[in-house]
């Protein structure tokens, strides 16, 4: 079964993408049963080299006119944003194409309404990519754990963040020091604001709450504090007391049932499953009455990891046909009912 996918964004991820699904595509139809075609890629330049070998004629600076391409199977969308990533998603959905995508803020911004266009579609929308990068957390949480009375999710969802107070705590960095040596290695933008401010990690914890606790959690309903007033004298004296400071995405119900869901910077004891974590790498740990303590850890960011993530999903929707649908597999509102305490 010849599935032909459209590929919206060529950068990091999308790039990273690509050349696998190109490479790759003879091992992943024997092992799948799937042959997966690229039949066209939306670029921003259609001068700038990539690292995919590709036919010209099937790059398009015209991101829409791949979504309304009738030889196109499904969609893959990793320009990042909320537009126009949103607006050609929806477009997707509407025409009757499943869409993959890593996007993070559009997800956690406007999950319901895609959500609900996939389903009216009858198609599905799959987003494992979206939270923890290679870390396979997404789909545990939308189905595994379905019928877990889940506790707590909590973790370490930004890679950037993790990799500067790392530094702070084992080589006695300052902050500024910690974050240039970060964007000079690659791990932190030029303009580290989403990141640093906990916005980036605000989003992926309204993904993972929402799921958690079968109720929307919007990401301007989490409680948000960054790292940029984090001192080396606020790391060592964590680590005088054992401790380690982490930024936390962290999410439970309260005593009122309502859903409470923070980011922000925690001393954690040296026993927590989430203290030894280091690096760029990202950490989710779930805890409920059945299954007890679960950690998911892995790369969190990069192109590699996010883009398996990606054909991970990107297989699986294809595995599918395109016959109707019940609805998206991975639902930031799923259809179960959660005891309250």
């Amino acid at each position: 079964m010849t599935v032909r996918v459209g590929v919206l964004g060529a950068g990091t991820v999308g790039g990273a993408l690509v050349n696998r699904l190109l490479s790759d595509r003879d091992a992943i139809r024997l092992k799948s049963g799937v042959d997966l075609e690229v039949r066209r890629v939306a670029v921003r330049d259609l001068a700038k080299d990539r690292p995919f070998a590709i036919k010209a004629d099937r790059l398009t600076d015209d991101a829409l006119s791949i979504v309304t391409d009738p030889s196109i199977d499904v969609i893959v969308e990793v320009i990042g944003g909320l537009e126009p990533a949103g607006a050609l998603v929806l477009a997707a959905l509407r025409s009757g194409k499943p869409v993959v995508t890593a996007n993070k803020e559009l997800i956690a911004t406007r999950g319901q309404e895609i959500v609900e266009a996939a389903k009216r579609a009858g198609v599905s929308v799959m987003y494992e990519a979206a939270v923890g990068g290679g870390i396979p957390v997404i789909r545990p949480l939308a189905e595994s754990l379905a019928g877990e009375d889940i506790d707590v999710v909590s973790g370490i969802v930004n890679g950037t963040t993790n990799y500067i107070l790392t530094a702070m705590a084992k080589e006695g960095r300052s902050y500024d020091d910690a974050l240039a040596e970060a964007q000079r290695l690659g791990y932190a933008e030029a303009d580290p604001a989403d990141d640093v401010s906990g916005r980036d990690a605000a989003f992926k914890t309204s993904i993972l709450a929402s799921l958690a606790f079968g109720e929307r959690v919007a990401p301007w309903e989490v409680e948000s504090e960054g790292i940029e007033g984090v001192t080396a004298d606020d790391v060592a004296s964590a680590t005088e007391k054992g401790e380690v400071i982490k930024l936390i995405g962290s999410a439970q119900r309260g005593i009122d049932g309502r859903v409470e869901a923070t980011v922000k910077p925690l001393s954690l004891p040296g026993d927590h499953p989430l203290a030894g974590v280091n690096g760029v790498t990202n950490a989710i740990f779930i805890e409920g009455p059945s299954v007890g303590r679960l950690l998911f850890t892995g790369p969190g960011a990069g192109g590699q990891p996010t883009a398996s993530a990606m054909l991970g999903d990107l297989i699986q929707v294809a595995s599918r046909g395109r016959g109707p649908r019940t609805g998206s597999a991975h639902d930031p509102r799923p259809r179960r009912q959660v005891l309250h305490r």
